[in-house]
Parts: structure tokens; C-alpha cells; sequence
């Protein structure tokens, strides 16, 4: 690798040509099938859930009541029947989070074209469930409380606002995971040449990269529940007041 940002290229892992048609399998579509393998794999388990519960069940139970707080908190009762829907929000962005951290592994959240996709269908979902729930009374959300004369210029600036938190939601999450990707990546190449040089300056390099990686895990956690708790907010906007 000649360059940290190497590890973001998109490269094809298997290639099939027949005739005139070509079929490539790329390295971003991995974590994307062992996150769906994993999702199978949890509903399966709900399914099965036990009276007296295992390990495994106590920490979906903890995992869904801490999603479950999470909504009460910032849209209340009427926003319990989007729980699943947050809940898999949050465990899709955990897992592409988590399986970046693996050897080797894809960072699916730090490709902003993915992330930009999500956060558009969230933003236009969350529009469209706005019209159908409260129709043209959806609007007041973009007339906020002020002097009649600057209301034309901050309905502008309202309308501007919901759109672009879109591109935020996905820029911030890609960011994120770009910087932190590619700090680690600069970090063991600095240590593989320090290695070469003096064995003991490398060996306390590798103590830094372990606790970058620590680092790492936690941003994956924190990154996941800002975007769940922003999706919260942006459906308050829908199922609360919807005023300013």
C-alpha cells in the first residue's frame, strides 16, 4: 500500500465473463452480505427468544430497550411503532462500523455515495410520512416564530436547513470513519518501517495503534447512536408538534 487512502478503492473480488456480459463481484458488496447474513441471523433469534433467556437474547433484549429509551426520550410514545425501524438503522451502522474494523476489511460507511443513498431515502421517507400524516399542516414546520418581515428570508433559510441535513447526516458519519480509517493505516505503516529500524520503538508504536483501534470501536458505537438520535429528531419533526 503506497497510500492510506488505498483502502478505500473499490476493487473487484470475483469476475465472471460470459459472452458479452461480465459479472463482478466488488469488495464493497462484502460487509453489505454479512451484515444481511447477520440480520437473518437476529430475527431469526427474536423468533426463538426463551423464557429464561441466554446470553445472546439478554443482550438483544438490552440492545432493543436502549433503542426503545432512545425514542421515548426524543419523540415519545408516538414514535414506538418506528422502533424496529430505528433499531435497524442503528445495528446496520454498527455492524459496517465494526466489520471496517476487521483486517482487511471494507469500510462501507466511509464511502459517502452509500451513506449519501441512505440518508436521501431517510430524508425523503420521513417527508413524504410528514404529508401523509399531517398533510399540508406539514408546513408549519418551515414557518418559524419571528418579525413578518424576515419571514420570507428564514422560510428560505428553513427549507435550506432540512434539505442539506441530509448531506450532513452522511457527510458526518462518512467523515468520520475516513479520518479514523486513515489515521490508523498512516499509523502501521509508520510502525512497519520504525520495525526495520529499532524493534523496541516499534513495539511501543504498536501500543498506540491498539489504542487508536480502542478509539476506533468507540467512534463505530458513537457514530451509530448519533445517527440513530438524529433520525429520531428528524421524525419528531413529523410525529411531535412540528413547531419551532
Amino acid at each position: 500500500m503506497f497510500s492510506p487512502l488505498e483502502q478505500f478503492d473499490v476493487k473487484p473480488v470475483i469476475m465472471i465473463n460470459f459472452k458479452s456480459f461480465e459479472i463482478s463481484l466488488f469488495d464493497i458488496y462484502i460487509p453489505m452480505i454479512i451484515s444481511i447474513i447477520l440480520f437473518f441471523y437476529i430475527y431469526k433469534l427474536r423468533n426463538n427468544f426463551k423464557l429464561i433467556p441466554s446470553s445472546t437474547q439478554i443482550f438483544f433484549e438490552k440492545l432493543t430497550k436502549f433503542i426503545y429509551t432512545v425514542v421515548k426520550n426524543q419523540i415519545g410514545a408516538n414514535g414506538y411503532n418506528y422502533v424496529p425501524l430505528i433499531l435497524t438503522i442503528f445495528i446496520f451502522v454498527l455492524m459496517a462500523n465494526l466489520l471496517s474494523l476487521i483486517p482487511f476489511g471494507v469500510s462501507l460507511t466511509s464511502h459517502l455515495i452509500i451513506i449519501l443513498w441512505i440518508s436521501l431515502t431517510l430524508g425523503l421517507s420521513i417527508l413524504v410520512l410528514g404529508f401523509w400524516l399531517k398533510g399540508m399542516e406539514f408546513l408549519k414546520i418551515f414557518i418559524p416564530q419571528c418579525p413578518i418581515a424576515l419571514l420570507p428570508l428564514i422560510i428560505i433559510i428553513e427549507i435550506f436547513s432540512y434539505i442539506i441535513r441530509c448531506f450532513s447526516l452522511a457527510i458526518r458519519l462518512s467523515a468520520n470513519m475516513l479520518a479514523g480509517h486513515t489515521l490508523v493505516a498512516i499509523i502501521a505503516l509508520f510502525i512497519l518501517n520504525v520495525v526495520i529500524i529499532n524493534f523496541m520503538f516499534g513495539t511501543l508504536g504498536f501500543i498506540s495503534l491498539l489504542a487508536v483501534l480502542f478509539l476506533e470501536i468507540g467512534v463505530s458505537f458513537l457514530q451509530a447512536y448519533v445517527i440513530t438520535i438524529l433520525t429520531c429528531i428528524y421524525l419528531n419533526d413529523v410525529l411531535g408538534t412540528g413547531s419551532h
